[in-house]
């Protein structure tokens, strides 16, 4: 596989394999440094060094955030971390947790997710091989110059949004929406070309969000306007192709249990983000009820669209949907 300077390499002491792990943030975020080389260590230990990872961050093997997917689909690289939503409409099964007010906690949803994907595999990701499915905690708008607290503030703002059906709801609520992969968020906010932002406070600190704008609206409700979904997956031909107790290696750090460890990351990770907008000054507010409850009516046409897409793809959207939130109540039990 590819190799170059910069890239964060997992030393192995007996080493068997080596596989290149790609993905599109700063090695500052806590995608990269709490979550992908802290579980690049423990496959190394668990394998006993036989494993060895070398992780390239902010697309240092090249391409763009969007093709990441096909980059393992088609064995560029061996193990990426994406969002799916990257590419418009291409997994649109598994858009139902992106839906407005649909996502609880990371953790809770986390879990949720990767639970919904193992019962819908075949039908969501099905050649790669599916190491986890994970989402962020409920985002944050990030706005240059004005307050946000009403329905009425957002008309004809420039919105950035990472997905479809994120940006769906954008639109429903009067802004502009601008779909872009969020490396291009901190020149976009930079040069005016958007307005705003839509990021969980984690990653609004990766990126010093907080030094190119000035106001913060938080949605406070049960559940958040928003959330993405993350997938971390691998080449199925170089899965196979390792042996069974290597695999069995991989395994045992994947699924259910990673989604709950990383959606709590993703949680605990969201007050140093806040934290850096609060010491810069910025203003921070919020939307409550009964505002909140316009916004829910505002965005109800969204996920009344997509259960008609589903509908019509033979999937049908309203059981999908009541799967998803059901799946997000049991994971959101105290």
């Amino acid at each position: 596989m590819f190799l170059v300077a910069g890239s964060t390499a997992v030393p192995a002491a007996a080493e068997e394999v080596r596989l290149t792990l790609h993905h599109f943030l700063p090695t500052t975020s806590t995608t990269h440094a709490d979550f992908l080389v802290p579980w690049a260590e423990r496959v190394a230990e668990a394998s006993e060094g036989r494993i060895a990872i070398d992780i390239y961050p902010s697309m240092q093997l090249g391409g763009a955030p969007p093709g990441l997917y096909d980059q393992a689909r088609e064995g560029v690289v061996d193990l990426v971390w994406t969002l799916p939503g990257y590419t418009p409409g291409r997994f649109p099964l598994i858009e139902v947790f992106e839906l407005p007010f649909v996502a609880a906690s990371a953790e809770a949803t986390s879990q949720a997710a990767h639970a919904y994907y193992e019962a819908h595999a075949d039908a969501v990701f099905e050649d790669v091989h599916v190491l986890l499915v994970h989402v962020h905690a409920p985002g944050t708008f990030h706005i240059r110059g004005q307050s946000i607290t009403a329905v009425e503030d957002l008309a004809g703002l420039k919105v950035r949004a990472p997905s479809r059906v994120s940006n769906s709801a954008l639109a429903a609520l009067g802004a502009t929406p601008v779909g872009m992969p969020v490396p291009e968020v901190p020149q976009a906010l930079s040069r005016g070309v958007i307005d705003a932002a839509l990021l969980p406070w984690e990653v609004a600190l990766a990126l010093r969000t907080h030094e190119l704008v000035d106001h913060h609206t938080e949605i406070h409700a049960p559940r958040g306007l928003y959330t993405a979904v993350f997938l971390f997956a691998m080449n199925l031909d170089a899965y196979e192709a390792l042996p069974q107790d290597l695999q069995d290696v991989l395994d045992a750090q994947s699924g259910l249990p990673l989604a709950a460890e990383i959606g709590q990351l993703w949680d605990e990770a969201e007050a140093s983000g806040r934290a850096a907008a609060v010491e810069a000054g910025n203003q921070i507010d919020a939307v409550t009820d009964p505002e909140v409850a316009r916004w829910h009516e505002a965005t109800r046409p969204v996920i009344d669209d997509w259960v008609a897409e589903m509908d019509a793809q033979g999937h049908g959207g309203s059981d999908l949907l009541a799967e998803a939130r059901a799946l997000i109540e049991q994971y959101d039990q105290p």
